[in-house]
């Protein structure tokens, strides 16, 4: 099996100078390419003691790594508390969420305890919310959560702006009864109002996002 040693210089190989300085712009710092990180990870498969190895070096691209290869539901929630509090990059914590804290089993205490800090954490405890807003939404107090984004989200850190705006959206979409609601926050906030979308993407702009998502629910 690779040592820690082995996979960072493995890494350090593969970093593009020019990727770095793009991924700069936007907060992250490392330049390998995610597709060459996802095809180790294929090739090294769960190691665990390895991941936590590559955590502890502190290197981005590592820990995008660890993150693949790890196994989710040996952490502790306060684990993770530590771990996310560490994370300076907003794909590692992206990624941190989605491969380790979602299919962990400590989920939801971790969203009721991150989703009000600031910043990347707070990221974090909307990113949860979210999911639970699309899959899982029985017991989530949905007035109440647009209650805290009408009177939180204007003046939010861009991190946590940007997911608490996904959970409107998503709120919009898929609870017809807050929709209007929905529509009316986001008119009022103005959030992302002017945020240019690529030809063909729908913008980030909650009133116009609902309303496009809606529109081709209806026409499928």
């Amino acid at each position: 099996m690779p040592s820690a040693v082995e996979i960072m210089a493995e890494l350090a190989a593969l970093e593009e100078p020019k990727l770095r300085a793009a991924n700069a712009e936007r907060g992250d710092d490392h330049g390998v390419n995610l597709s060459a990180l996802r095809a180790i990870a294929k090739r090294l498969k769960t190691q665990h003691e390895l991941a936590l190895e590559l955590w502890a070096s502190g290197d981005t691209a590592a820990r995008l790594l660890a993150t693949l290869i790890a196994r989710p539901k040996t952490f502790s929630a306060d684990q993770l508390d530590a771990m996310i509090r560490d994370i300076r990059a907003p794909k590692l914590l992206d990624w941190f969420v989605t491969n380790l804290v979602k299919p962990g089993k400590h989920a939801e205490d971790l969203r009721l305890r991150w989703k009000d800090e600031p910043d990347l954490v707070g990221r974090a405890g909307w990113s949860l919310t979210t999911d639970r807003v699309v899959k899982t939404a029985q017991g989530l107090d949905l007035a109440t959560l647009l209650d805290e984004i009408e009177a939180e989200m204007k003046d939010a850190p861009e991190p946590k702006q940007w997911a608490m705006n996904h959970c409107l959206a998503e709120i919009g979409i898929h609870h017809p009864r807050y929709r209007t609601r929905a529509i009316r926050i986001g008119e009022k906030l103005k959030v992302l109002i002017d945020y240019p979308a690529s030809p063909g993407c729908t913008p980030p702009y909650a009133p116009i996002w609902i309303t496009e998502m809606v529109r081709r629910q209806d026409v499928g």
